[in-house]
């Protein structure tokens, strides 16, 4: 995608960031129920700025990825977890959410992690294919873990070293 800028996110992208969180919402990705009004902030004591990296083109935000610890164990406090990854519909196939999983891979190392992984339901081909092209591979299945709109549907964990 041509001009595409990667950051860390700033607390005024809060609102951009839950814009595109609602407009992006689907089950193919998501577990939880579509967002209603009166919506939550998009940043909260859990996961802030520094929590997420987000794509830009001609200043406007088309995607994030957030990168957090997969628990609060001192034991695998060299694990980094994609957490969620969002791309605009009209910035989809362009390569942002390679250059978003590439630069939380380079964000991980950078905070000397030695391995990343992900959860992925088993229904999005889209993504499971992103991830196996940037090295990620399946390290487990929870059979039928979520129904969604009446379907059971896989969890996969993926991941790959640092």
């Amino acid at each position: 995608m041509p001009d595409m800028h990667i950051r860390t996110a700033l607390p005024e992208d809060d609102d951009a960031l839950a814009r595109l969180d609602r407009a992006t919402w689907s089950t193919l990705h998501a577990v939880q129920p579509r967002p209603q009004p009166p919506y939550e902030p998009f940043f909260n004591d859990r996961f802030g700025p520094r929590d997420h990296l987000v794509a830009e083109v001609d200043g406007r935000i088309v995607g994030y990825v957030k990168l957090g610890y997969p628990t609060p164990l001192l034991v695998n406090a060299h694990v980094r977890q994609i957490q969620g990854i969002a791309v605009a519909e009209d910035a989809r196939g362009k390569g942002v959410g390679r250059g978003l999983i590439r630069a939380a891979i380079e964000e991980a190392r950078r905070q000397g992690a030695l391995r990343i992984t992900l959860r992925v339901l088993g229904h999005n081909t889209p993504a499971r294919r992103l991830y196996e092209a940037e090295g990620f591979v399946t390290e487990g299945v929870l059979p039928g873990e979520f129904l969604l709109d009446g379907v059971y549907v896989d969890d996969v964990l993926m991941g790959r070293p640092l």
